[in-house]
């Protein structure tokens, strides 16, 4: 992509009203625009973040054996009254009424709409285990919308539910979950705790949310500090085998948000030295619930006794929108975004120096075929500007690398490449910056 085709319209002010990193950097470096309180429009470049957030969580759903499908924003009230939510769920649920006087709510979570469809179609233990999921804009009419895309009305979530014979099979499908959040979020460069939580609303027995720290978390938590340092599980993990010592292997650890903690407990089951309190933001929350919903809604299936029994459920959710706003939280310095190689809007940031001076277009031009055709996703900025505003805008937008071209370093046959997570110069011969850069050398 060419910069001077693209959109992107950076703000050098920051806008008044962004209170946290994320908020201020993703206004500024055109990611979004509010259009109405906790309401955006993604522009350009954070939509391209967006979805490879998005394509992530889908293949890691993939490989735990998660199906996705797609359900509708908009739900009828009447299902939302057959579980008995529909009047409790308070004033964050948007209702609608359609012209022929419908009931209607934009639906803030799915947990009837799957039931409802699982029910039509599965009768025998035959057809589980079954773990079902999709990603979709959600609204919730919060109060008080803050800190951008963290605390927003309109969000994109992935939404899975698993259905089960029993307990035990639906604590399968609860492990395969927990170990899919752990390799999701590593491959995102976040580094995500699993702790005891409230099951709030959904309802349920069993649930852990997924917690990145920040400072400018919502919530606060405490947990064993070997969780930080524990690595995923990996992506070559069995999810048809026993994944229950690696959910052990963490839960066995003290870590709960701040409606779950036990002082006592954590005082006297952690050294203190590995005791750590700190701020988190949730990126994802995983439940276990039994036959909440297949109890109210006669979700039922027969077991080879012939008798019909209902199924076991659990949901579980990523906040998709929500983690690039947390990807930047853990991810920026004073200069702008940094940006993990997975996410990042685009692979390289080539700049032109002086364009217009034939040698240097030139130049930029095979450098940008190059890594074009070894999948780099190229940005090339061969706009007029300055050479100090073209420094400052890719900081700001933060792509993991920065080829710079100009005609002072040409005259050696010389180019730059600037490593943006830590700010790394590496000043090489044209070719071998391009060649480096193309395989993946300084990664």
């Amino acid at each position: 992509m060419r910069l001077s085709r693209f959109f992107l319209p950076v703000l050098k002010e920051t806008p008044s009203e962004a209170q946290i990193a994320s908020h201020r950097l993703m206004l500024r470096a055109g990611m979004i625009r509010q259009e109405a309180a906790g309401i955006y429009a993604w522009l350009p470049l954070g939509f391209r973040v967006l979805k490879k957030i998005e394509q992530i969580v889908r293949e890691e759903q993939d490989r735990a054996g998660a199906v996705e499908m797609l359900m509708p924003t908009l739900q009828l009230a009447d299902l939302w009254r057959e579980s008995g939510r529909y009047d409790g769920y308070g004033e964050e649920m948007l209702r609608i009424v359609d012209r022929h006087d419908r009931e209607m709510l934009y639906g803030p979570t799915n947990e009837e709409m799957i039931t409802e469809i699982f029910r039509a179609y599965s009768k025998s233990y035959k057809d589980l285990p079954k773990i079902l999921y999709h990603i979709q804009w959600k609204f919730r009419d919060e109060r008080r919308p803050r800190f951008g895309v963290m605390r927003g009305r309109e969000f994109l979530m992935k939404d899975a539910y698993s259905f089960d014979m029993d307990e035990a099979h639906a604590r399968k499908a609860y492990n395969r979950m927990f170990v899919a959040y752990l390799n999701t979020f590593d491959r995102l460069g976040l580094k995500a705790v699993p702790m005891r939580a409230d099951t709030g609303p959904i309802g349920g027995d069993l649930s852990h949310e997924f917690i990145i720290l920040a400072e400018t978390g919502e919530s606060e938590v405490f947990c064993d500090s070997t969780l930080i340092d524990m690595g995923a599980p990996g992506l070559d993990v069995d999810f048809d085998g026993d994944l229950q010592p690696l959910v052990d292997q963490r839960t066995a650890l003290y870590a709960a948000t701040d409606e779950m903690h036990e002082p006592e407990r954590f005082a006297r089951d952690v050294p203190a030295e590995r005791q750590l309190s700190a701020r988190g933001i949730e990126v994802g929350h995983i439940f276990y619930f039994g036959t909440k919903y297949s109890d109210a809604m006669n979700a039922k299936v027969a077991h080879p006794d012939g008798q019909e029994r209902p199924v076991h459920m659990g949901s579980y959710g990523v906040g998709v929108s929500r983690l690039l706003g947390g990807i930047i939280e853990a991810h920026h310095d004073d200069a702008g975004c940094i940006w993990p190689e997975s996410v990042a809007p685009f692979g390289v940031g080539i700049i032109n120096l002086k364009a217009g001076d034939e040698e240097a277009d030139a130049a930029c031009e095979r450098a940008y075929s190059v890594l074009d055709t070894a999948g780099k996703e190229p940005l090339l900025d061969d706009t007029g500007d300055r050479g100090g505003a073209k420094f400052a805008r890719m900081d700001l937008i933060g792509l993991p690398y920065q080829l710079i071209i100009g005609p002072r370093g040409l005259k050696d046959g010389k180019a730059e490449v600037k490593i943006r997570a830590t700010g790394e110069r590496h000043e090489l011969s044209l070719d071998d910056a391009v060649s480096r850069l193309a395989e993946g050398a300084f990664s």
